[in-house]
C-alpha cells in the first residue's frame, strides 16, 4: 500500500466514523459484502501475467449492538457472505491460496454503525467442525458416535418426552457421518419420514418428537492473523463434505436471506 493510499484510508476512517455516529443505525449484511469486495480489489497482488493473489481470510468487525442483531443470522449470514467473496474472485480472475472464511466479530472499541474488515492472505484450506445444533445449544461432533437422548449419560441430552433415553446416535469419521436411530419408540424423523439409518449432509434436519437437530458445518476458528484493517461506513459457496448417498432435509428452520437481498453482488 503506498503513502496516497495510507492518506486516503486515514481520512476515509475520520469521516466515516462521524457520518455513522450522526446519521446511521446499524451496518447491514450487503454493506459487510461490499466492503468484502472492496478489500478483495485493494488486497489483490499481481505475482505475473497469468497469476493475481487475493486475500481469503476476512473478519468483519463490528459494534456489540450490530454484531448481536446480525449474529441473529446465525452461521447463513457468513456463509453467503462466503460466497460473496468466491464469486467477485471468479469475476475478476483473482486466485485464492486456501478456502475463503469470513467471521463477524463484536468489537466493543467501535461505534454502532461502523464496519471494520481485516484481512489477509492464508495459504491452506479452512478446518471444517461438525456441529448439531439443538434448541440454540450448539454441540461440536468428535470422531466417533455421539449418542442423543433424554438419558443422563448420553453425549447431547435433550428434554422432549418423546424422546427415548437413548434414541439416536450420530457416527462422525471426520469428513462424513451417518445417524442411526436406536429403536426409538417413537422414530427419528428428516422431512416427516421415519428413518432407520441416514448420511449426514451440511443443512439436515433430524427430527425427535418436537425437537429439531440440525447437522451443520461450521469453520473452526483458530488464531486469526489480521493483515490490513478498513473502516466502512453502512450505506459460500457452501462447504461440501464427503458423504454416502443421503437423504437431505430442506432447511426450513434456518434463518433466510431474500434472494433478492444479494441479487448483482
Amino acid at each position: 500500500m503506498g503513502i496516497l493510499d495510507s492518506v486516503e484510508r486515514g481520512l476515509e476512517r475520520a469521516v466515516n466514523g462521524a457520518f455513522a455516529r450522526t446519521f446511521r443505525s446499524g451496518v447491514q449484511p450487503v454493506e459487510i459484502a461490499s466492503a468484502l469486495k472492496r478489500e478483495l480489489d485493494i488486497g489483490a497482488v499481481i505475482v505475473d501475467r497469468d497469476r493475481v493473489l487475493a486475500p481469503n481470510r476476512f473478519t468483519a468487525r463490528v459494534a456489540p449492538k450490530d454484531a448481536d442483531r446480525l449474529q441473529t443470522l446465525g452461521d447463513t449470514l457468513e456463509q453467503e457472505l462466503r460466497g460473496v467473496v468466491v464469486k467477485h474472485a471468479k469475476r475478476q480472475s483473482y486466485q485464492l491460496l486456501g478456502d475463503p472464511d469470513v467471521e463477524i466479530r463484536s468489537d466493543a472499541s467501535l461505534t454502532p454503525g461502523v464496519l471494520e474488515i481485516d484481512a489477509s492472505r492464508v495459504e491452506g484450506s479452512v478446518d471444517w467442525v461438525a456441529v448439531i445444533d439443538v434448541e440454540g445449544a450448539r454441540h461440536e461432533l468428535r470422531r466417533g458416535t455421539t449418542t442423543v437422548g433424554r438419558g443422563s449419560d448420553c453425549g447431547i441430552r435433550i428434554t422432549d418426552n418423546a424422546a427415548s433415553r437413548k434414541h439416536l446416535e450420530i457416527i462422525w469419521d471426520g469428513s462424513a457421518g451417518i445417524a442411526r436411530d436406536l429403536g426409538s419408540t417413537n422414530g427419528s424423523k428428516i422431512d416427516g419420514q421415519r428413518f432407520r439409518e441416514a448420511a449426514l449432509a451440511p443443512g439436515i434436519v433430524i427430527t425427535i418428537g418436537q425437537t429439531a437437530l440440525r447437522f451443520q458445518l461450521v469453520p473452526g476458528r483458530g488464531r486469526p492473523a489480521p493483515a490490513r484493517r478498513s473502516q466502512t461506513p453502512p450505506s459460500p459457496a457452501a462447504p461440501s463434505t464427503r458423504a454416502h448417498p443421503a437423504q437431505t432435509s430442506k432447511p426450513d428452520e434456518a434463518p433466510s436471506i431474500d434472494q433478492d437481498f444479494w441479487r448483482g453482488l
